[in-house]
Protein backbone atom coordinates (compact mmCIF):
# COMPACT_ATOMS: atom_id res chain seq x y z
CA UNK A 1 0.00 0.00 0.00
CA UNK A 2 1.47 3.38 -1.01
CA UNK A 3 1.14 6.24 0.50
CA UNK A 4 -0.93 8.85 -0.53
CA UNK A 5 1.14 11.90 -0.12
CA UNK A 6 4.24 12.61 -1.08
CA UNK A 7 7.77 14.61 0.47
CA UNK A 8 6.55 17.75 -0.59
CA UNK A 9 2.98 17.50 1.11
CA UNK A 10 2.12 19.12 4.02
CA UNK A 11 -0.86 16.87 4.98
CA UNK A 12 2.45 14.45 5.40
CA UNK A 13 3.68 16.42 8.22
CA UNK A 14 0.66 16.47 10.09
CA UNK A 15 0.62 15.68 14.11
CA UNK A 16 0.97 12.37 14.45
CA UNK A 17 -2.39 10.78 16.46
CA UNK A 18 -1.74 9.26 19.99
CA UNK A 19 0.63 6.79 21.32
CA UNK A 20 2.36 6.75 17.87
CA UNK A 21 5.79 8.10 17.09
CA UNK A 22 6.74 11.29 15.38
CA UNK A 23 7.62 9.95 11.78
CA UNK A 24 10.44 12.46 11.74
CA UNK A 25 11.29 15.92 13.77
CA UNK A 26 11.91 17.44 10.82
CA UNK A 27 9.22 20.19 9.24
CA UNK A 28 8.93 21.33 6.08
CA UNK A 29 10.35 25.00 5.85
CA UNK A 30 8.05 26.08 2.54
CA UNK A 31 10.72 27.78 1.03
CA UNK A 32 9.47 26.96 -2.35
CA UNK A 33 5.47 28.28 -0.94
CA UNK A 34 4.10 30.82 -3.79
CA UNK A 35 3.16 33.80 -2.11
CA UNK A 36 -0.70 34.63 -2.57
CA UNK A 37 -3.35 37.07 -1.88
CA UNK A 38 -7.60 35.60 -0.23
CA UNK A 39 -9.76 37.49 -2.19
CA UNK A 40 -12.84 35.19 -1.46
CA UNK A 41 -13.61 32.51 0.86
CA UNK A 42 -16.59 30.11 0.03
CA UNK A 43 -17.07 27.12 1.90
CA UNK A 44 -13.64 26.15 2.79
CA UNK A 45 -12.45 26.68 -0.45
CA UNK A 46 -10.80 30.20 -1.13
CA UNK A 47 -9.94 31.85 -4.46
CA UNK A 48 -6.18 33.06 -4.02
CA UNK A 49 -4.16 35.35 -6.52
CA UNK A 50 -1.01 35.28 -7.43
CA UNK A 51 1.32 38.40 -8.03
CA UNK A 52 1.31 37.44 -11.95
CA UNK A 53 -2.21 37.50 -11.85
CA UNK A 54 -2.87 33.76 -11.47
CA UNK A 55 -6.20 32.69 -9.94
CA UNK A 56 -5.90 29.42 -7.49
CA UNK A 57 -8.27 27.56 -5.61
CA UNK A 58 -6.92 26.82 -2.69
CA UNK A 59 -7.92 25.23 0.85
CA UNK A 60 -6.23 25.21 4.21
CA UNK A 61 -3.50 22.47 4.90
CA UNK A 62 -4.10 20.26 8.07
CA UNK A 63 -1.44 21.74 10.11
CA UNK A 64 -3.09 25.03 10.19
CA UNK A 65 -5.55 23.51 12.62
CA UNK A 66 -8.24 25.65 13.52
CA UNK A 67 -6.48 29.18 12.40
CA UNK A 68 -8.89 31.01 10.27
CA UNK A 69 -8.06 32.29 6.92
CA UNK A 70 -10.07 35.60 5.55
CA UNK A 71 -10.18 37.95 2.89
CA UNK A 72 -7.39 40.50 2.48
CA UNK A 73 -4.59 37.70 4.26
CA UNK A 74 -1.63 37.68 2.55
CA UNK A 75 -0.79 33.51 2.54
CA UNK A 76 1.58 30.84 0.99
CA UNK A 77 0.57 27.98 -0.73
CA UNK A 78 1.80 24.65 -2.57
CA UNK A 79 0.79 22.22 -4.94
CA UNK A 80 -0.96 22.82 -8.16
CA UNK A 81 -0.85 27.02 -8.72
CA UNK A 82 -1.11 26.65 -11.76
CA UNK A 83 -5.01 28.06 -11.35
CA UNK A 84 -6.49 25.53 -14.33
CA UNK A 85 -9.53 24.15 -13.79
CA UNK A 86 -9.63 21.57 -11.53
CA UNK A 87 -6.56 22.47 -9.46
CA UNK A 88 -6.78 22.83 -6.03
CA UNK A 89 -3.39 24.07 -4.08
CA UNK A 90 -2.70 23.60 -0.43
CA UNK A 91 -2.25 26.95 2.03
CA UNK A 92 0.38 26.37 4.91
CA UNK A 93 1.50 29.64 5.67
CA UNK A 94 -0.72 32.79 6.91
CA UNK A 95 1.64 36.15 7.15
CA UNK A 96 1.73 38.30 10.30
CA UNK A 97 -1.60 40.58 9.32
CA UNK A 98 -1.33 44.76 9.65
CA UNK A 99 -4.74 44.93 10.29
CA UNK A 100 -7.74 43.12 11.55
CA UNK A 101 -11.42 43.92 10.93
CA UNK A 102 -13.14 42.42 14.10
CA UNK A 103 -16.93 42.64 14.90
CA UNK A 104 -18.80 39.88 17.57
CA UNK A 105 -22.64 38.93 17.26
CA UNK A 106 -23.67 41.26 19.91
CA UNK A 107 -22.23 43.25 22.65
CA UNK A 108 -21.73 40.54 25.54
CA UNK A 109 -20.53 37.89 22.88
CA UNK A 110 -16.50 37.00 23.63
CA UNK A 111 -15.91 35.28 20.67
CA UNK A 112 -14.32 37.92 17.66
CA UNK A 113 -15.21 37.18 14.13
CA UNK A 114 -12.53 38.67 11.74
CA UNK A 115 -14.24 40.11 8.77
CA UNK A 116 -11.39 41.19 6.16
CA UNK A 117 -7.46 41.63 7.15
CA UNK A 118 -5.18 44.34 6.20
CA UNK A 119 -6.84 46.78 4.87
CA UNK A 120 -6.28 50.53 5.59
CA UNK A 121 -9.19 52.15 5.11
CA UNK A 122 -12.71 51.18 6.07
CA UNK A 123 -15.74 52.92 4.18
CA UNK A 124 -18.61 52.98 5.98
CA UNK A 125 -21.69 53.42 3.36
CA UNK A 126 -24.92 55.01 4.42
CA UNK A 127 -27.98 56.00 2.57
CA UNK A 128 -29.14 59.64 3.50
CA UNK A 129 -33.03 58.35 2.56
CA UNK A 130 -34.18 55.17 1.78
CA UNK A 131 -33.60 53.43 4.29
CA UNK A 132 -33.19 56.23 6.74
CA UNK A 133 -29.49 56.74 8.56
CA UNK A 134 -28.67 54.93 11.17
CA UNK A 135 -26.06 57.06 13.22
CA UNK A 136 -25.71 54.76 16.24
CA UNK A 137 -24.43 52.18 13.65
CA UNK A 138 -22.30 54.29 11.89
CA UNK A 139 -20.73 55.28 15.34
CA UNK A 140 -20.40 51.51 16.10
CA UNK A 141 -18.47 51.07 12.79
CA UNK A 142 -16.02 54.11 13.53
CA UNK A 143 -15.40 52.06 16.62
CA UNK A 144 -14.62 49.17 15.19
CA UNK A 145 -12.47 51.13 12.16
CA UNK A 146 -10.44 53.15 15.11
CA UNK A 147 -9.62 50.04 17.18
CA UNK A 148 -8.48 48.21 13.89
CA UNK A 149 -5.98 51.15 13.09
CA UNK A 150 -7.91 51.81 9.75
CA UNK A 151 -8.70 55.36 8.89
CA UNK A 152 -12.76 55.82 8.21
CA UNK A 153 -14.12 57.32 5.49
CA UNK A 154 -18.25 58.22 5.30
CA UNK A 155 -19.87 57.35 2.17
CA UNK A 156 -22.96 58.94 1.98
CA UNK A 157 -25.27 57.82 -0.92
CA UNK A 158 -28.65 59.67 -2.10
CA UNK A 159 -27.77 62.56 -1.64
CA UNK A 160 -30.78 63.87 -4.40
CA UNK A 161 -33.04 62.45 -1.64
CA UNK A 162 -32.33 64.61 1.40
CA UNK A 163 -29.62 67.26 2.51
CA UNK A 164 -26.09 65.29 3.45
CA UNK A 165 -25.20 68.65 5.81
CA UNK A 166 -27.70 67.20 8.86
CA UNK A 167 -25.59 64.04 8.96
CA UNK A 168 -22.24 65.31 8.56
CA UNK A 169 -22.02 67.54 11.33
CA UNK A 170 -22.50 65.02 13.68
CA UNK A 171 -19.49 63.90 12.36
CA UNK A 172 -17.35 67.04 12.01
CA UNK A 173 -16.15 67.71 14.95
CA UNK A 174 -14.08 64.19 14.49
CA UNK A 175 -12.35 65.12 11.76
CA UNK A 176 -14.01 62.15 9.65
CA UNK A 177 -13.30 62.20 5.86
CA UNK A 178 -16.27 61.98 3.79
CA UNK A 179 -17.70 61.65 0.17
CA UNK A 180 -21.26 62.41 -1.15
CA UNK A 181 -22.80 60.58 -4.12
CA UNK A 182 -26.56 60.11 -5.22
CA UNK A 183 -27.67 57.98 -7.62
CA UNK A 184 -26.91 57.38 -11.29
CA UNK A 185 -24.02 60.14 -10.50
CA UNK A 186 -20.44 60.17 -11.24
CA UNK A 187 -18.27 58.09 -9.31
CA UNK A 188 -15.08 60.06 -9.36
CA UNK A 189 -15.00 61.74 -5.69
CA UNK A 190 -15.65 57.97 -4.33
CA UNK A 191 -12.92 56.66 -6.75
CA UNK A 192 -10.30 58.94 -6.03
CA UNK A 193 -10.32 58.30 -2.25
CA UNK A 194 -9.90 54.71 -2.97
CA UNK A 195 -6.57 54.79 -5.21
CA UNK A 196 -3.87 53.81 -3.68
CA UNK A 197 -5.56 51.71 -0.79
CA UNK A 198 -7.28 48.83 -0.09
CA UNK A 199 -10.52 49.70 1.29
CA UNK A 200 -13.16 47.72 3.20
CA UNK A 201 -17.01 48.42 2.31
CA UNK A 202 -19.78 48.12 4.94
CA UNK A 203 -22.86 49.08 5.32
CA UNK A 204 -26.37 47.94 6.39
CA UNK A 205 -28.78 46.45 3.47
CA UNK A 206 -30.39 49.11 1.16
CA UNK A 207 -27.92 51.87 1.65
CA UNK A 208 -26.66 51.50 -2.25
CA UNK A 209 -22.99 49.44 -1.73
CA UNK A 210 -23.51 47.57 -4.21
CA UNK A 211 -24.41 49.75 -6.68
CA UNK A 212 -21.74 51.84 -5.64
CA UNK A 213 -19.08 48.76 -6.06
CA UNK A 214 -20.80 48.19 -9.26
CA UNK A 215 -19.90 51.49 -11.01
CA UNK A 216 -16.43 51.61 -9.39
CA UNK A 217 -16.21 48.13 -10.68
CA UNK A 218 -18.47 47.16 -13.71
CA UNK A 219 -17.07 43.85 -14.10
CA UNK A 220 -18.18 43.06 -10.51
CA UNK A 221 -21.81 42.51 -11.23
CA UNK A 222 -22.89 41.76 -7.63
CA UNK A 223 -26.35 42.13 -7.12
CA UNK A 224 -28.56 44.70 -6.05
CA UNK A 225 -31.43 44.65 -4.10
CA UNK A 226 -34.82 46.78 -3.06
CA UNK A 227 -35.69 48.61 -0.04
CA UNK A 228 -38.95 47.03 1.43
CA UNK A 229 -41.51 50.03 1.50
CA UNK A 230 -43.05 48.45 4.97
CA UNK A 231 -40.05 48.04 7.26
CA UNK A 232 -37.77 50.10 5.42
CA UNK A 233 -34.88 47.83 5.16
CA UNK A 234 -32.93 46.97 2.18
CA UNK A 235 -32.55 42.84 1.76
CA UNK A 236 -29.12 41.20 1.92
CA UNK A 237 -27.94 40.40 -1.66
CA UNK A 238 -24.00 40.22 -1.17
CA UNK A 239 -23.37 36.70 0.92
CA UNK A 240 -19.43 37.02 0.96
CA UNK A 241 -17.01 39.45 1.35
CA UNK A 242 -14.97 39.39 -2.08
CA UNK A 243 -11.82 41.62 -2.82
CA UNK A 244 -11.85 43.76 -5.86
CA UNK A 245 -9.29 45.69 -7.88
CA UNK A 246 -10.31 48.94 -8.46
CA UNK A 247 -9.45 49.23 -12.61
CA UNK A 248 -6.89 51.11 -14.27
CA UNK A 249 -6.64 52.49 -17.32
CA UNK A 250 -2.87 52.15 -17.50
CA UNK A 251 -2.52 48.36 -16.19
CA UNK A 252 -2.10 47.47 -12.99
CA UNK A 253 -4.37 47.97 -10.56
CA UNK A 254 -5.21 51.24 -8.64
CA UNK A 255 -6.37 50.03 -5.73
CA UNK A 256 -8.22 47.44 -3.86
CA UNK A 257 -12.21 47.32 -3.01
CA UNK A 258 -13.55 44.55 -0.42
CA UNK A 259 -17.05 44.16 -0.25
CA UNK A 260 -18.98 43.04 2.21
CA UNK A 261 -22.15 41.61 3.10
CA UNK A 262 -25.19 44.08 4.65
CA UNK A 263 -25.02 44.10 7.95
CA UNK A 264 -27.84 44.24 10.76
CA UNK A 265 -25.14 44.91 13.80
CA UNK A 266 -21.81 45.66 15.05
CA UNK A 267 -20.81 44.25 18.15
CA UNK A 268 -18.00 45.66 19.78
CA UNK A 269 -17.70 43.55 22.95
CA UNK A 270 -13.92 43.01 22.18
CA UNK A 271 -13.13 47.00 22.00
CA UNK A 272 -10.85 48.52 24.77
CA UNK A 273 -11.95 52.02 25.78
CA UNK A 274 -8.22 52.56 26.77
CA UNK A 275 -7.46 51.48 23.20
CA UNK A 276 -9.95 53.42 21.90
CA UNK A 277 -8.53 56.73 23.00
CA UNK A 278 -5.18 55.88 21.59
CA UNK A 279 -6.72 57.38 18.07
CA UNK A 280 -6.94 60.26 19.04
CA UNK A 281 -3.53 61.86 20.01
CA UNK A 282 -5.12 65.72 21.03
CA UNK A 283 -7.41 63.75 23.82
CA UNK A 284 -5.21 60.85 24.75
CA UNK A 285 -2.82 63.55 25.97
CA UNK A 286 -5.82 64.52 28.09
CA UNK A 287 -6.32 61.10 29.69
CA UNK A 288 -3.17 60.50 31.41
CA UNK A 289 -4.56 62.77 34.05
CA UNK A 290 -7.37 60.61 35.10
CA UNK A 291 -7.50 58.06 37.64
CA UNK A 292 -7.05 54.23 37.87
CA UNK A 293 -9.92 52.22 35.87
CA UNK A 294 -11.77 55.94 34.11
CA UNK A 295 -13.61 54.87 30.92
CA UNK A 296 -13.33 58.56 29.45
CA UNK A 297 -17.42 58.47 29.09
CA UNK A 298 -20.05 60.71 30.00
CA UNK A 299 -20.59 61.23 34.22
CA UNK A 300 -16.89 59.95 34.52
CA UNK A 301 -15.66 61.55 38.04
CA UNK A 302 -12.41 63.18 37.31
CA UNK A 303 -11.52 62.40 33.85
CA UNK A 304 -9.53 64.51 32.11
CA UNK A 305 -11.46 65.16 29.04
CA UNK A 306 -13.65 67.23 31.22
CA UNK A 307 -10.39 69.68 31.00
CA UNK A 308 -10.73 70.17 27.15
CA UNK A 309 -11.38 73.97 26.36
CA UNK A 310 -13.13 75.43 22.92
CA UNK A 311 -13.60 73.69 19.49
CA UNK A 312 -12.40 70.51 21.81
CA UNK A 313 -14.93 70.24 23.77
CA UNK A 314 -17.23 69.25 20.42
CA UNK A 315 -14.64 66.62 19.98
CA UNK A 316 -14.87 65.11 23.31
CA UNK A 317 -18.75 64.74 23.08
CA UNK A 318 -18.06 63.03 19.99
CA UNK A 319 -15.82 60.81 21.38
CA UNK A 320 -17.98 59.84 24.47
CA UNK A 321 -20.82 59.50 22.24
CA UNK A 322 -18.93 56.79 20.22
CA UNK A 323 -17.89 55.32 23.76
CA UNK A 324 -21.77 55.18 24.63
CA UNK A 325 -22.44 53.23 21.24
CA UNK A 326 -20.67 50.29 22.35
CA UNK A 327 -24.12 49.92 24.66
CA UNK A 328 -26.50 47.68 23.55
CA UNK A 329 -29.51 49.05 22.37
CA UNK A 330 -32.37 47.68 20.63
CA UNK A 331 -32.96 48.05 17.27
CA UNK A 332 -29.19 48.55 16.56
Amino acid sequence: MTNRYDEHDPEAWDRPRRRTRPRTKDRPSYDDAVAAVVTTVDRGRLTCLLPDGTVVMAMKARPLGRKGVVVGDHVRIVGDTTGDDGSLARIVLVDERLTVLRRTADDTDPVERVIVSNADQLVIVAALADPEPRPRLIDRALVAAYDAGMEPLLCLTKSDLADPETLLSIYRPLGVRHVVTQRGADVSDVRASLVGRTSVLVGHSGVGKSTLVNALVPAAMRSVGIVNAVTGRGRHTSTSAIMLPLPSAEGPADGWIIDTPGIRSFGLAHVDPNHLIRAFDDLHELTESCPRGCTHGFGEPECGLDEAEGDQRDRVESFRRLLAARAPREGD
